[in-house]
Formats: C-alpha cells, structure tokens, sequence
C-alpha cells in the first residue's frame, strides 16, 4: 500500500486497530521511513534542481507516517532504521529534520504515547559518565562491521522502549547485550572458499576459449605496465601481475560462471559461519557473474593486482592512462574511486543498490577471477544466509541486496529487544502478583 493515500490508510487504520486490540499493546513495529530525500546522493541530485524548496517536498516528512503508525498501533517497542544523513538533513537549511524526528518518536505531543529512546552503541556513553543518560543524535549511528559484519555499513537505527517498560531500566542494558556480538568479519571471511566464477563477455562470443584469450591479452598488457609507483612498489607489482599471467596460462580448466558447489573460507569466525552456511546446499543459488567488456576486464585485473601490493584500491588518478576509461568527470576528482576493489583483509565498503547499474564498485579481490561480485557475494557481505534465495532478474537481485539491512545485525538487535522485553514484562507480573497478594492479605 502507498502510505499517504485515503485508501490504504482505511484499510490500515482498521488492521493497525485490531492488531492493538488483539495483542493489548503487547507488539513491535520496525521499519524505516523512505530515504531518498535524507541520502547524500539524494540532496546533492535536490539541489540541482531547478526552483528547488526542500519545505515543499513532501519527501522530507514521509517519517511522519511512520510515527503516525506508531501513534495508532501503541507498541511496546518499535525499531527504525534509516541513511546516516538523516543526522545532517535539514529543511531550506535551518531545522534539522533528525531533531524533529527524536522529539516526534518520544511522543513529545499531547496525547501521544510516551517512548524512551535507546541507542545500541552509543559513542559517547565511553567518553563520559552521563547520569541520566541522554543520547546524542550521533549515538544512533550503527556501525555494522562493529557486529560482526563485514561490511562498514553505518546506519541510523532507534530503538523505542515504552514508558511504562522502560522505567528503571539502565540507561546502557540495551547497549551491553549488544557488546556480546562485538566480533569482527572481513571480506576474506565469507568470499574466500565460495565457488570461483570467471566473468562473461559483453561483447562478441562468450564461450571459455574467447574469454581465455581476451584475459590472457588484458593481463599481458597490465603486466609490462609503468604506473606511476616508487621503484619497490612498481617492482612488486610488475612482479605480481606476470606471476598471476603465468599462473593463468598454467590453467589447465577454467571456473563456469555459475556455482557448482558451496564453501567458506576457513578463517570465518563460528558464529558468522553457522549463520551463513546451510549444509544441505548443494550449489550456492545467485552465484552466477556478469559480463563485462574487455577493456572493464584490464582494469579489473590491474586494481586487483595494485590493491594486493599497495594495500589499498587504486584512485583514478593511480590508473595509468592507457587504462583510463571514456568518461567525461574521470578525471575531475568526483568519482576518484570509480573502480574499486574489495580488499580481503578488511570489511567491504557499504553495499547500496547501486551495485545493480555495475559492478566497478566491487570488484572482486582475486585478479585471477577479473570480475565484479556476484548477487550471492554482495548478500555475504550483508549476510543473508545462503539459503536466502533472491527472486527476479539480477539487477532486481541487486537491488534487494543493496536496500537491506544486515539480516546478522537484525538478528542482534532482536535479541537483545526480546530480552529486555521479556524482562520487562516478567517484572511488571511479579510487582502485579504482590500488589494482588497484598490486597488479598
């Protein structure tokens, strides 16, 4: 349903109404209001709009159907997620949406229901001892890869604890179940040991003996390289890309492109591996890579290689010119990493649903593969399960992989909720037993 419309809002009036009778308050609402006009991306495309007034965008205050909801339905505790730019987002400059939002959510109006807002990892909590604690609009900030995530994903997520539950809660109880997941994941952990795929051709025939030879050329161009590194790195990396030309030739079979098989590197850590891994797979679904074009393949090939020696992925300016793509602002400084490697030995860069256009962004760190990350690697990276099968094309695969939250932080998160709910309740029935104890004595 479109929140907003007359319709939908019948229908969902009536269901959030049953709901409340039916469950006596005892519910959970999560969800996030629409983005688009918080993200980044999202204001810098805003403000190049002509005759543009934020105050006139309606865009800006879709949150208010989501406290709308939470004003019906009256829950015992709500979760809501959304882009770290909400913190900065403000109307015409001057009021910042996220201070309207905090005040919105404790039910700072008259006859709302009155919530207590708790942030999971709150920063400054560590830099001082603040009795009471209030939290600060930057505590909201989730950073995934502190959870057991391989992935620098950093949302704004608040929680909302009912008045009447969360009196004489500690400030920090929600906080320190979180700690419990504070183990850290790398692209290595989940990418390493899963099925290896060579990428397709775009263009032309793409059988494996055109794409041996197309590799095979890119590579030998990449490896007589000069780009533009001191003399040790230069030397390493001339070194690296002909070991890996050489290795290549040495193939005696070359990957599909689709997963034949499952695995996980050895190194994952248990909990990681026991969330992800489902044994009665017997091939990865959404594993299958894209076709690329051959000049895309050289650039694969030479940001993986320059990533392994310089410990980082190659910025426009590192690619040398004769692998410098077609593009107007190349070289204008707005998209320095237009190719970018993920690096095996930290989290990735924050999955979005812009992996659905291209690939260039996540560029698999092994140079013999030379491709981009499949829908089932960008979802490890996320950490759906592998049994979590992705419908429609692939670019609709993408697109739910990149809009998600990570399900292992979701997972977190609900536990520790239905902790403190359960702990809440079974208090409010003993202090309920007493008084009922008493007025019988």
């Amino acid at each position: 349903m479109e929140l907003g419309q007359e319709n939908p809002e019948i229908r969902l009036n009536a269901r959030l109404d049953a709901i409340r009778a039916e469950s006596e308050g005892n519910t959970i609402l999560i969800g996030g209001p629409p983005c688009q006009a918080y993200s980044l991306v999202g204001r810098a495309r805003n403000q190049g709009k002509k005759d543009y007034i934020a105050s006139k965008d309606e865009k800006h205050f879709l949150y208010r159907e989501y406290i709308r909801i939470l004003d019906r339905l009256r829950p015992a505790a709500f979760v809501m997620e959304n882009v770290k730019g909400m913190l900065s987002s403000s109307v015409d400059g001057q009021n910042r949406i996220f201070d309207q939002v905090l005040r919105d959510l404790r039910g700072e109006r008259p006859g709302a229901t009155r919530y207590k807002l708790i942030a999971l990892d709150p920063r400054s909590r560590r830099q001082f001892d603040l009795t009471p604690f209030e939290p600060r609009a930057s505590d909201f900030i989730v950073r995934a890869e502190d959870f057991g995530v391989p992935q620098a994903r950093h949302r704004v997520i608040v929680v909302g604890l009912r008045a009447d539950l969360a009196e004489g809660l500690p400030d920090n109880s929600l906080a320190d179940l979180m700690t419990r997941h504070t183990l850290k994941a790398t692209v290595g952990n989940v990418i390493d040991g899963m099925p290896r795929l060579r990428s397709g051709l775009s263009r032309g025939p793409d059988d494996e003996t055109e794409w041996r030879r197309v590799v095979e050329t890119a590579m030998a161009f990449v490896a007589e390289m000069e780009i533009g590194l001191d003399d040790d790195l230069q030397e390493r990396f001339e070194a690296l890309a002909k070991d890996y030309l050489s290795r290549f030739r040495g193939l005696n079979a070359l990957p599909g492109r689709e997963s034949v098989g499952t695995g996980i590197a050895a190194a994952c850590p248990a909990d990681l591996r026991s969330w992800l891994v489902d044994d009665r797979l017997r091939n990865l679904p959404n594993h299958a890579s894209r076709s690329h074009m051959a000049s895309d393949l050289a650039r694969y090939f030479f940001a993986a290689v320059f990533a392994e020696v310089a410990v980082r992925s190659p910025k426009a300016a590192d690619f040398p010119e004769e692998l410098a793509p077609n593009h107007d602002n190349w070289n204008s400084g707005k998209f320095a990493d237009r190719f970018r490697v993920q690096l095996s030995g930290g989290p990735s860069t924050t999955v979005t649903s812009h992996i659905s256009k291209d690939g260039h962004y996540f560029i698999h760190p092994d140079p013999l593969q030379c491709r981009s990350l499949s829908v089932r690697e960008a979802a490890r990276l996320q950490t759906f399960p592998d049994n979590y099968f992705f419908k429609g094309n692939r670019t609709q695969q993408y697109i739910q992989v990149g809009n998600a939250v990570p399900p292992l932080l979701a997972r977190w998160i609900g536990e520790a909720l239905w902790t403190i709910l359960n702990a809440s309740t079974v208090e409010a029935d003993e202090e309920a037993e007493v008084l009922r104890l008493s007025s019988v004595g």
